[in-house]
């Protein structure tokens, strides 16, 4: 029973930064998925998978993962820092780029 402990990146369907702002721990799966010969449906009998817990900072993850005697490995975040962009710079005069349809 391994579980990582990460923080979530924004989804690509969404433009905002929510949901990323704390740190998750989610189990690794133990056994493989398998299809179900008569739907065709994915399945798996390792029902960790579908446990996620929610933490506001790594330490508080950490602390939970010693607690419960869970083995664990930690992805740092590796988020690049956002400058904040307004519409309107990408007709200004003077830009870097020109502009073209």
């Amino acid at each position: 029973m391994v579980a990582r402990i990460f923080k979530p990146a924004k989804t690509a369907m969404q433009s905002g930064r929510a949901n990323t702002k704390g740190w998750r721990l989610e189990f690794e799966s133990e056994e493989p998925r398998t299809v179900d010969p008569l739907m065709g449906w994915t399945s798996s009998g390792d029902m960790k998978q579908q446990l996620r817990l929610h933490f506001d900072t790594k330490e508080e993850a950490i602390a939970y993962a010693e607690r419960h005697a869970i083995t664990f490995r930690v992805f740092d975040d590796n988020e690049a820092p956002v400058r904040p962009k307004a519409y309107s710079d990408n007709f200004k005069w003077g830009r870097v780029g020109n502009w073209t349809h």
